[in-house]
């Protein structure tokens, strides 16, 4: 009787967990679902996409392109804690990872735009003076002078290249970059061995003991807010005069006051200029989270091991500080476990063939 009984509890204990994954949780926690389908893009659209994502031609000085900071083989980012910025500029925050951007609420760690359009932050990326620094009437007018890709704008679009159908196509590749095949998503799915027994128990961590699900819920593994987490600023973005220019002049062109005299990076403020937004960033999606290291909007925490501990011991110390953020008291064990679950999130690598750059070539006046 003692092992029927000890049986019945086994199972009945992985059917409870089965429905504290799938059903909103109560506290800190809320549903965890599978990420979908991604929507379907017509083929010449995106791949026109995928040749003006690796072309230089689309940066103001022909150096660089969206591929220079979003690289398929460093998780959509490019594995620096602070990116590199336009030629002869440095820029002050982690360049973020591009894989399931498509699913985005707000854009950029401050969300400054909407995820909703897609082309307009394709355009922001483009025009802004410390990414790529081109003019909207410039490029088409280079990508004009290259037969190949006046073939595939008028097979994507039925016109000649245009400023407004890069953006469009450019946004279609983006829909490409998904996540596949993820561990967790089979496992949410009803394939209950598709997580090992240890990422079996961080996930249990993650939603209770832990909190993270707090922030980190959804298809996306975030709530799309604004929380301050009190990370430790990267002095480099003091100490190297270049970042430091472009901090400033970010700053001074967005409108923050005082921006001669800031120390920290402001975050949401510099949106709302509201003192209870300073030192807010918008929740990351965890999704594929093994692959892009390092980590924060700073680049300030290398590995997911030192993001367990940094949330271990209740974050840091600044402004705003969310009153979500206590010590969890985690022993070694549990989080080893935390980061065996985050490993789940990881798919299978998401690549995309870099194109043979079309050349340029002369034309006839009158040629269509």
């Amino acid at each position: 009787m003692d092992l029927v009984r000890a049986i019945r509890r086994r199972i009945l204990c992985g059917i409870l967990l089965s429905a504290w994954v799938l059903l909103p949780a109560t506290g800190w926690g809320a549903s965890l679902e599978p990420l979908p389908a991604p929507r379907a893009q017509k083929p010449a659209q995106t791949e026109l996409g995928r040749h003006l994502f690796f072309d230089p031609r689309m940066s103001g000085d022909g150096g660089i392109s969206c591929a220079t900071c979003h690289q398929p083989a460093r998780g959509w980012g490019d594995g620096q804690s602070l990116s590199t910025g336009y030629p002869g500029s440095k820029y002050f925050r982690n360049a973020q990872t591009l894989l399931n951007a498509a699913y985005n609420k707000r854009v950029f760690w401050d969300g400054r735009l909407s995820g909703a359009d897609l082309p307009t932050l394709v355009r922001d990326h483009l025009t802004e003076a410390h990414f790529m620094l081109v003019d909207g009437r410039l490029f088409p007018e280079r990508l004009k002078q290259v037969p190949a890709y006046v073939k595939m704008f008028k097979e994507a679009y039925g016109g000649e290249p245009s400023f407004g159908g890069s953006l469009k196509a450019i946004s279609a590749f983006l829909h490409t970059i998904t996540s596949r095949n993820v561990p967790f998503d089979a496992y949410l799915k009803g394939d209950k061995k598709a997580l090992s027994a240890e990422a079996q128990k961080g996930l249990a961590l993650f939603r209770g003991k832990a909190g993270c699900a707090g922030c980190h819920n959804g298809a996306l593994l975030s709530d799309g807010g604004f929380h301050a987490l009190g990370v430790p600023e990267n002095e480099q973005i003091f100490k190297d005069p270049l970042r430091h220019i472009t901090f400033r002049r970010f700053n001074k062109v967005i409108g923050v006051p005082n921006f001669m005299n800031l120390r920290a990076d402001p975050g949401l403020y510099v949106v709302t200029k509201e003192e209870r937004d300073r030192g807010k960033f918008r929740t990351p999606t965890l999704r594929e989270v093994a692959r892009t290291a390092p980590y924060m909007h700073n680049g300030a925490l290398a590995t997911l091991e030192d993001v367990v501990a940094f949330y271990n011991k209740g974050g840091g110390s600044g402004p705003n500080k969310s009153p979500k953020l206590k010590p969890l008291g985690l022993d070694a064990g549990e989080q080893k476990a935390l980061v065996e679950f985050m490993k789940s999130l990881s798919g299978e690598a998401v690549s995309a063939k870099e194109p043979k750059i079309p050349d340029y070539e002369l034309r006839k006046l009158g040629d269509n």
